[in-house]
């Protein structure tokens, strides 16, 4: 694995589920391991594991939601920007998000002791974090720039192939194990992405063919496997070390890689910016989205997955789309509310079932542990007594 970081993380996790269960039992009797006291409870707890599971599910759903809505929000004060005051300056946007991460996450580890210090991080790990700063600020900027040259369509649906790109790296990087139900709801989501898509063609969306379509496709490919990169890499931070740190270090070099970039992308358009209260209120609208974002992100991958997040934020765009039939003057199109049934069947789909997580097979960790930390409510219930013979 690329990541030389430790594994860590899951004791704490799977103790508070183990908690929650145990304070919905009895205590503990010295029939306890009578195979018939096993069997009599077994109900019980699987009905906890239950109630457990739909909840995580309510809360899986609810946080991907509050996701979509915060890249809606920057879609449309983009947007904003772009059509009413003729403002395309995507580097100096993110810029100033990758400034307030730094103001704020890693102010934080200039301030820890230990292992958590930034300085101790820099000597350590430095060289990864450039990497994954450079592969965050290069996603975010090819899919903006990918804009000038395809056509929306061509966004809207090639910025999907950064989903079986992101359920691959998992597969290689966190060893993550899907099942067939998993495949089955990512293709009911996409399927809800390409409805999406036929709306806007009927809806009459579609009105540029772009300068130079192939190298349009070419970015927008790039920059959502850059995406997957980017959030298999947050996943593993966030799961195994944790969530200031992944926030801290790419705040610092997002800040940095933005900075310059900036410099020499966007120095001519900035300087043509006819500075207004209304400019200046748009940047700071779409600064405080992308960093509630950046910030909510990494807490919906603890307790889901990447790949996961990604599916719930898929309808984002619809979002986007139903604030612009009042904003930009958009025609409504039955198909957006049966794209947004669709994809959020496929989402819900996927949440109901775990994925497993395989250790490598140098790893030293306990068998125990091997199941992954996904959705745990749900491991909880598959693995209940079916027979007397096992015991709790």
């Amino acid at each position: 694995m690329a990541w030389g970081w430790s594994r860590c993380g899951r004791v704490e996790r799977w103790g508070s589920v183990c908690q929650e269960l145990s304070e919905q039992l009895p205590p503990p009797g010295p029939a306890e391991a009578s195979p018939a006291v096993v069997q009599a409870r077994a109900p019980r707890l699987r009905a906890s594991a239950w109630h457990l599971r739909d909840r995580n599910i309510l809360k899986t759903v609810v946080l991907g939601q509050m996701l979509s809505l915060c890249i809606c929000g920057t879609a449309i004060t983009s947007q904003y920007l772009a059509e009413r005051y003729k403002v395309n300056t995507p580097m100096l946007q993110s810029f100033i998000n990758y400034c307030l991460l730094l103001l704020c996450y890693t102010a934080m580890l200039a301030f820890q002791s230990g292992s958590d210090n930034l300085l101790y991080i820099l000597k350590r790990k430095w060289w990864k974090y450039i990497l994954l700063g450079l592969a965050d600020v290069e996603a975010n900027y090819l899919i903006v720039r990918a804009y000038q040259y395809t056509t929306l369509t061509s966004v809207q649906l090639l910025d999907c192939f950064g989903i079986p790109v992101l359920m691959a790296l998992s597969r290689f990087v966190l060893y993550a194990r899907y099942r067939v139900i998993h495949f089955v709801a990512v293709a009911v989501c996409l399927l809800g992405v390409g409805t999406m898509v036929g709306a806007d063609i009927l809806a009459g969306r579609e009105d540029s063919s772009g300068s130079d379509v192939l190298i349009g496709d070419i970015l927008v490919l790039l920059g959502a496997s850059l995406y997957a990169v980017s959030n298999v890499c947050e996943e593993y931070i966030v799961k195994k070390l944790s969530r200031r740190e992944f926030l801290g270090m790419v705040g610092l070099f997002g800040t940095i890689i933005s900075g310059i970039q900036l410099l020499i992308v966007e120095c001519k358009d900035i300087a043509s910016i006819q500075w207004d209260w209304k400019i200046a209120l748009l940047f700071v609208a779409f600064a405080l989205c992308m960093f509630c974002l950046y910030s909510f992100m990494p807490l919906v991958i603890q307790v889901t997955s990447a790949t996961s997040v990604n599916l719930g934020i898929l309808t984002a765009d619809l979002y986007s789309l139903f604030f612009g039939l009042f904003l930009f003057g958009y025609k409504f199109s039955g198909l957006y509310l049966l794209s947004f049934t669709v994809i959020m069947v496929g989402f819900v789909l996927y949440c109901s079932t775990p994925t497993r997580t395989a250790e490598p097979a140098e790893s030293s960790v306990p068998p125990a542990t091997s199941i992954g930390i996904d959705n745990l409510g749900l491991k909880l219930e598959e693995n209940l007594p079916e027979t007397p013979s096992v015991a709790l």
